[in-house]
């Protein structure tokens, strides 16, 4: 497995990142993260592999779920955002053909363990094919293993690769790296080489966008990832929408971004860019727009004049007021569920900085939250 690199400058990272608009907006356009678990290795898949392939590890596969239109820019990583993938163990590596990115052809991923190399992608599977869910996919053209391995049925896996492999032809976008040099080696030609890959000044990313083959369901495959043990990530991702307006996604700490108009872009908080292994029960996990049952969260804080509230999944109707400093109600107002969005934007733009606490009623129970406002 030879590691190759595309070579960008510094500008063109700084344009992937900042400049897929000039006035990008909140719309949510990034549904939700989906972790499937494609395949369970066994004692023959371990004896047939090249390279260390544990009995037992999982292949996992990571898919953004996006609103028709969208496409996959970047997932990135930055000081004040790094991005991380892990395991307690190791990750398993494909020796004789896999890659960093999907790049083999369909007729080597028939091959020993080639199809369940550890990879990061912007679509596709292999070469010339997009990787699907297996519960999308119909069944036509299924890979049959050389060495008829990759047959365990384990019901933790869901559907069988011997029925359904998560395989479609056609042309998904082309993966490129910046600033992986020495993070993306986790994942090239020796298995079991390491287990932490940390972005604090780089990205994988589609220079075109990248959209699912459905355009309907608009899923891309960012990663696949195979190892014995427990697995984390923490991820960061960029979006262009289909007026070609950027959005930024973080598994933590949203702020503003600049953007290349002087505008200030607002990063989104989603929780489902956090994954932990452990906590999946069957075959595919799924969490809608980031929020889970009783969760409200306020963002970003401090703030330079807008902020948002993020209600629960369950989330009906209810209020929220602002006060200053002195309890003194500047803005009040009643809201429902809106059915593209559960972020509520509240602008302080009027009001002078300073410390402002905001009482929110969602579905009859109060939360409070203090907000600064600074420059």
């Amino acid at each position: 497995m030879k590691l190759t690199f595309t070579k960008f400058s510094l500008f063109c990272l700084s344009t992937l990142l900042i400049g897929i608009s000039l006035n990008a907006q909140t719309t949510k356009g990034l549904e939700k993260v989906i972790v499937e678990r494609y395949y369970v290795a066994n004692a023959d898949d371990s004896n047939a592999s090249e390279g260390t392939l544990p009995v037992g590890s999982t292949t996992w596969r990571v898919y953004l779920d996006m609103l028709p239109g969208y496409k996959f820019k970047t997932a990135f990583g930055s000081n004040n955002h790094p991005l991380s993938i892990t395991t307690k163990t190791s990750f398993f590596n494909n020796e004789d053909r896999g890659s960093t990115a999907p790049d083999y052809s369909k007729t080597n991923a028939a091959k020993n363990t080639v199809l369940l190399d550890s990879w990061l992608s912007a679509g596709a599977a292999c070469a010339g094919n997009f990787g699907i869910l297996k519960s999308e996919d119909n069944g036509v053209a299924t890979i049959v293993n050389a060495q008829g391995v990759l047959k365990n049925a384990d019901p933790l896996a869901g559907i069988p690769l011997t029925t359904q492999d998560g395989l479609i032809a056609g042309k998904p976008g082309q993966c490129g790296f910046i600033g992986l040099e020495k993070a993306i080696g986790v994942f090239d030609a020796t298995s079991q080489s390491g287990n932490s890959f940390l972005i604090t000044d780089g990205a994988w990313y589609c220079f075109d966008g990248a959209m699912g083959p459905d355009s309907a369901k608009n899923k891309v495959l960012i990663a696949q990832l195979t190892s014995d043990g427990e697995l984390s990530f923490k991820l960061n991702v960029s979006l262009s929408s289909p007026a070609g307006k950027a959005e930024y996604y973080v598994a933590e700490k949203p702020e503003y971004r600049p953007g290349l108009g002087g505008e200030q872009i607002l990063e989104i908080l989603d929780s489902t860019l956090t994954f932990l292994s452990s906590k999946v029960i069957g075959p595919v996990t799924k969490v809608n727009n980031g929020l889970v049952k009783n969760e409200i969260s306020v963002y970003p804080n401090p703030t330079k004049d807008l902020f948002y509230i993020s209600f629960p999944v369950d989330f009906t109707e209810g209020n929220y007021t602002v006060y200053n400093i002195a309890g003194n109600s500047v803005q009040t107002k009643n809201i429902s569920k809106n059915r593209d969005s559960y972020n509520e934007k509240v602008d302080l733009s009027n009001f002078p900085n300073g410390i402002y606490l905001v009482k929110v009623q969602s579905n009859g129970v109060n939360s409070i939250f203090k907000i600064i406002k600074r420059e």
